[in-house]
């Protein structure tokens, strides 16, 4: 229903960021890192996400669409719910996210209050598989069968595979990792590098 929402940060809480869009305030649960990067007072933007439930309709608000897109994977696995996916997407940026998956780091994900052993397993297990199957990568191409490996053996597919996480197809993938120094750098830093070439 609503993409993005722009106007002026009016009120920031715990897990909660009031924009006020032309004298209406929208309230968006959020996650430490998109708070961070507000201020009251100033401009924002936030992507946002309309849950529905039979009593409440809650909006999401993120700063960045590669944060809104990991929230609504994490809430597409079952037995998570956005309570959840806030608390994650708060003690990892997406990045952190795509590379605990595909590497199978249940740990990186069970810092996140609430999140215990077979949730954190849970969710690598169910994205791996959705990653596996060319669910998570959207376009013409997908990365079921040939494509990425479910169980990468390098640094480079592990980076193509995480940055499939986060939802790129692989034109993009390929461009973006163009130039990187995949020996040397880490994972999660190759994943974030990506990242920034493709919104430059």
């Amino acid at each position: 229903m609503f993409y993005y929402l722009k106007g002026t940060a009016a009120h920031l809480g715990p897990n909660l960021a009031v924009i006020d869009c032309g004298g209406v305030g929208y309230a968006c649960r959020t996650t430490s890192y998109t708070l961070s990067a507000l201020q009251i007072g100033a401009p924002a933007q936030l992507y946002t996400h309309l849950n529905v439930r039979e009593d409440a309709m809650e909006l999401y608000g993120f700063s960045t669409e590669n944060e809104r897109n990991c929230f609504q994977m994490l809430i597409a696995v079952s037995g998570v719910g956005p309570k959840a996916a806030l608390s994650i997407l708060s003690a990892t940026t997406p990045e952190g996210l795509a590379t605990a998956i595909i590497t199978g780091n249940e740990k990186a994900l069970m810092v996140a209050q609430g999140i215990g052993k077979k949730t954190a397993q849970r969710i690598i297990l169910e994205l791996k598989d959705k990653l596996a199957q060319g669910q998570i990568a959207p376009g013409e191409e997908s990365y079921g069968g040939t494509g990425v490996t479910v169980i990468p053996q390098d640094k480079a597919s592990e980076a193509t595979a995480a940055l499939a996480v986060l939802g790129y197809g692989p034109a993009e993938i390929t461009a973006a990792l163009k130039g990187l120094d995949l020996e040397t750098l880490s994972l999660e830093e190759i994943v974030r590098q990506a990242l920034k070439n493709m919104i430059h």
